[in-house]
């Protein structure tokens, strides 16, 4: 994703300053937003990632404040409409289910902006922590592009920060801020493949285990996962001398490898890591959203070479059968027939 002049809202800004003066906040704790948090009709991963940034925001707070998290107050990020952009962002983020997100670098503004805590320069404390580790700019504009919101989320979702790769755009986003500034107020997003969609690049990263227990290995597949890996796979093979062990195999893209490679010395006991790398034809994936009986489920298409396929999203699906009490099976079949 490329952002042109990150901010998050800038308006809110204004607006939550108008606000305190006229209102007593409430929700101003951890506890009180991950209470809101965890009654929303979203899904748990959602709930899950909007938990996350909000964890990330109450850290940073923590580190400018100078006390526990526990004692955080949000201020302006507690407000509602925060909770909302936050959580909105997480599911857009969600039915997207982008295989990668790249950010560019952030414009941060300069000068000088008033807060709950008086007038600070720009960036915020707060935002200053969150977006270590990624490339920002100041540039000419004044005024403050990019709060501890944005912050987190573009840290929370940001996977490579940098010029925008190549790629073949398909869809084209913006959001406007109503503040005027100098250059446009918008964050902008493509969306689109990268590279040759019928044959790319993957690297696979091979050990042999023989000294982690279950837990440990399962452990770490869910790390590596986590850390950029595309998929984690174990097999059973016997090792040298009889020993019973573990064949761990790790895909990633091509750029990650060197990344990935130490990631999986950290996470596993083994003391070496076989990369092999492979050429692999692949179908385009898409999605859409189809209307049934059980409601709005979607659809992961694939396509290419002549071939198109479809089924339902496994989520979706088990969502429904809990929510009509049914066998996932037959909740399956129904949809598969009625699209």
């Amino acid at each position: 994703h490329d952002h042109d002049h990150d901010h998050d809202h800038e308006h809110e800004h204004d607006h939550e300053h108008e606000h305190e003066h006229t209102h007593t906040h409430h929700h101003t704790a951890p506890s009180d937003i991950a209470e809101i948090l965890e009654h929303l009709n979203v899904p748990e991963k959602v709930r899950r990632n909007a938990r996350a940034v909000y964890h990330r925001i109450a850290e940073a707070e923590s580190l400018a404040h100078g006390v526990p998290v526990t004692q955080v107050h949000f201020h302006e990020v507690g407000a509602l409409d925060a909770i909302i952009d936050v959580t909105g962002v997480c599911l857009a983020m969600e039915l997207l289910h982008p295989d990668a997100v790249h950010v560019s670098p952030v414009h941060l503004g300069s000068g000088h902006v008033r807060c709950a805590h008086g007038v600070m320069p720009v960036p915020a404390p707060a935002t200053a922590f969150l977006l270590k580790g990624i490339p920002c700019y100041s540039g000419e504009i004044n005024g403050e592009l990019c709060t501890p919101t944005g912050a987190a989320l573009l840290a929370h979702f940001g996977e490579q920060f940098g010029p925008m790769p190549v790629m073949i755009p398909e869809k084209v986003g913006y959001g406007v801020g109503k503040k005027e500034f100098p250059a446009a107020n918008c964050v902008r997003a493509f969306l689109g493949q990268s590279g040759d969609p019928a044959q790319a690049g993957i690297v696979e990263l091979c050990c042999h285990i023989d000294d982690m227990t279950a837990e440990a290995l399962s452990f770490a597949s869910d790390r590596l996962m986590s850390r950029g890996a595309l998929d984690v796979s174990a097999a059973p093979i016997t090792m040298k001398k009889g020993r019973p062990g573990v064949s761990l195999t790790i895909l990633c893209r091509t750029a990650d490898e060197e990344r990935m490679a130490q990631a999986v010395l950290e996470e596993t006991t083994s003391n070496g890591v076989r990369a092999r790398r492979c050429a692999k034809y692949i179908l385009v994936p898409s999605l859409r959203t189809a209307q049934t009986t059980y409601g709005s489920i979607r659809i992961k298409c694939a396509d290419g070479m002549g071939i198109h396929r479809e089924k339902p999203e496994y989520e979706d699906v088990a969502s429904a059968a809990k929510k009509s009490r049914l066998p996932f099976q037959q909740v399956w079949n129904d949809i598969v027939r009625q699209i």
